[in-house]
């Protein structure tokens, strides 16, 4: 799928690679076998395929914002070819959720030069440089955001590029609305429940009310499973048990999320705090 690995499709659905290969053999079957052709869908069935489209582009941009797995932070080449085909889908069929989609991609492509070393290390969003943030693709981003939001239609992109707005337009970590974010999440999570959405809104919450809120949340997300295989739940688990000084508890979180981690820089980034409370 647009040149994406069963492997990295696996894991942006956190479902275990063989079980994204037999859904992807039982698809080529069902359309082998009842012969569908391949055809241009007609203008009735556009809109009611638009959902599907929008997920594809998304996962390609999220393997280019931060891959799987591999050597790099980012991969520009799936980012850029995710924004190109969004920005022709926003063209061609104007629903809120596709110029919503298109800013999010936007917005958070903006960061993307503050968010490695020139070594190709991994560096956080707290200790990114925001002279480096493309001001362009942020104003962009943010008229898209508004104009899919003030259309009343809006949905997850939408809202996910609001939130990513608010954190674009503030000067630093300790200036930005948390719980402007964290009101986001809530009617995110109306709209699309999830893991990660839960997951994402116990980072904002533990910015608010600070890292023991958030323990909480992560830690009855990791109870229920679904997060179990996610190598950034235990990360921020991690992350919050180091704040709190329960640097037992956080050093078991950074190796478990190490163990599950591909990406080589998140890998490096993980040793590195496991180094840390050692000293």
């Amino acid at each position: 799928m647009c040149g994406l690995t069963t492997e990295e499709i696996a894991h942006a659905y956190l479902t275990p690679a063989p079980t994204i290969a037999q859904r992807i053999v039982r698809a080529k079957a069902k359309i082998r076998d009842a012969r569908i052709p391949y055809e241009v869908p007609g203008p009735a069935e556009l809109t009611q395929r638009l959902d599907a489209v929008l997920r594809v582009l998304y996962l390609v941009f999220n393997e280019g914002y931060s891959p799987s797995s591999g050597e790099a932070v980012t991969r520009a080449d799936l980012s850029a070819e995710a924004i190109r085909v969004a920005r022709l889908l926003a063209d061609l069929l104007p629903e809120p959720e596709a110029p919503g989609l298109l800013a999010l991609m936007l917005l958070q492509e903006s960061r993307r030069k503050a968010r490695s070393t020139a070594d190709g290390d991994l560096v956080l969003l707290e200790d990114q440089d925001r002279s480096l943030w493309d001001r362009a693709l942020i104003a962009e981003g943010s008229a898209l955001a508004e104009r899919a939001l003030a259309s009343g239609r809006f949905g997850p992109y939408s809202l996910q590029a609001a939130i990513a707005a608010v954190h674009a337009e503030a000067p630093s970590v300790a200036a930005t609305d948390w719980s402007q974010i964290v009101g986001l999440y809530d009617v995110l999570a109306r709209y699309e429940p999830s893991p990660i959405v839960e997951l994402n809104r116990a980072v904002a919450l533990a910015m608010r009310d600070g890292p023991q809120a958030g323990l909480a949340q992560v830690e009855a997300l990791l109870e229920e499973g679904a997060l179990a295989g996610y190598h950034l739940a235990h990360a921020t688990r991690a992350d919050f048990c180091r704040r709190l000084g329960r640097m037992a508890d956080a050093r078991a979180s950074y190796e478990r999320a190490l163990a599950l981690a591909s990406q080589e820089p998140e890998r490096r980034f993980l040793a590195r705090r496991i180094a840390e409370l050692e000293k």
